[in-house]
């Protein structure tokens, strides 16, 4: 038991990398969130979970992030499943006047029949990719260490706005 949470210690078992990675039971180990704070928030907290007891699994390439849609644009004819503004904001433009558009908060929101169409040959899956010679408590230290000024300055020199256009198109 390499932690004492019993959520952790069941998924290092259903993946069979408690002794190592010679026998994990998947090639692909997906993480599945909401596209939301709290979901970015679990997903930081497994990848770090991953990169501080098993970094392998990470640096051999086995760890994917699945990005789900934010929105549904569509008209009576066509459907188009959206991962991020500026695809909605090409699907508003090309289907016409007034398509109806639906954000996705969370994927308890997508029904199994929407969510097929995420899986399969669709799927977008995102690599989590840290280099082989990387040292991950260098990634960890400077993520979640005690470097607030140095992580902030980070956050700020790398912050992206993206403009919603949505209303522009609706009017």
């Amino acid at each position: 038991m390499v932690y004492e949470n019993e959520e952790f210690n069941l998924l290092q078992a259903a993946l069979n990398i408690e002794e190592g990675l010679d026998d994990l039971r998947y090639n692909n180990v997906v993480i599945a969130t909401d596209a939301d704070v709290d979901g970015m928030h679990i997903r930081l907290l497994l990848i770090t979970f991953f990169l501080q007891f098993f970094p392998e699994l990470v640096k051999e390439g086995h760890l994917y992030i699945l990005q789900t849609p934010l929105f549904r644009v569509r008209n009576k004819k066509e459907t188009r499943y959206c991962y991020s503004t500026e695809e909605k904001n090409d699907a508003i433009g090309s289907l016409g006047p007034k398509p109806e558009i639906t954000r996705f908060k969370g994927l308890g929101e997508i029904s199994p029949d929407e969510f097929k169409h995420f899986i399969g040959q669709d799927i977008r899956l995102e690599p989590v990719m840290i280099s082989k010679d990387y040292r991950s408590e260098d990634l960890l230290t400077f993520y979640m260490g005690k470097n607030t000024p140095k992580r902030q300055e980070f956050i700020i020199e790398n912050l992206r706005v993206e403009k919603n256009l949505e209303e522009e198109f609706l009017n």
